[in-house]
């Protein structure tokens, strides 16, 4: 049966991937750009395109507008940035503040939203993590505002949970995977990336809320 899916970030890699394989499964997908051509690569795909810019408070506030009531079986918050750099130099205010709105502010405003619409449908919520949010086994402090933001966006999920019972909130982590993000040299293709999401997404149940996962569908410890 057909189900309505939401991608926030679908302009290229794993948000872009995720509409395709979406879309080929029969789903309905909406899917947020923040420009002109992306949405017109994701309307040409055949989903529905929405404008949006994560790293924009004011853009993100419409996104409850935009929507306009749906009931969503499946939302994805997929939007992050990557910095560089280590504990050896503090991080400029402005790499800072653009890592953090995308990956953790953007997702904060995007959860009230989009929650109570994914609650409609009994459905689920995932944001799109990283291993390299795990506070256990950290090997060093290299793109220390990263690894910062995406332990911030875990902790969103494990306290956001308990204000949308009727929703499964989860973070997610896709590996180190073949993206602009990821580089040539990591072992994962897109595909198989979101392969394997849409399989840990499929099988959640509501004792998963509150968790992260990683790419082998198992939750992660010591997070």
């Amino acid at each position: 049966m057909a189900t309505n899916i939401l991608v926030i970030g679908a302009s290229r890699g794993i948000g872009l991937e995720l509409v395709r394989q979406y879309l080929d499964a029969g789903d309905r997908v909406i899917a947020t750009a923040r420009d002109d051509a992306a949405l017109e690569r994701l309307r040409a795909l055949g989903a529905v395109p929405l404008k949006l810019d994560v790293a924009n408070p004011a853009s993100v506030s419409g996104l409850a507008w935009l929507l306009d009531g749906e009931k969503l079986d499946t939302a994805i918050y997929v939007a992050g940035v990557m910095s560089h750099g280590n504990a050896l130099v503090p991080p400029t205010q402005p790499d800072f503040d653009h890592v953090m709105h995308t990956n953790v502010l953007g997702a904060m405003q995007a959860i009230p939203q989009v929650l109570p619409l994914v609650e409609a449908a009994q459905g689920r919520f995932a944001v799109i993590s990283s291993d390299m949010g795990l506070m256990s086994g950290v090997s060093s402090s290299h793109s220390w505002t990263y690894r910062a933001s995406k332990a911030a966006l875990n902790m969103v999920v494990a306290a956001a949970r308990h204000d949308y019972p009727q929703a499964i909130l989860v973070a997610l982590s896709p590996g180190w995977v073949q993206t602009d993000m990821g580089g040539s040299s990591a072992p994962l293709s897109v595909q198989t990336s979101v392969t394997a999401l849409r399989a840990t997404l499929a099988r959640l149940t509501p004792a998963d809320s509150g968790r992260f996962f990683g790419i082998d569908g198992q939750p992660l410890a010591g997070w």
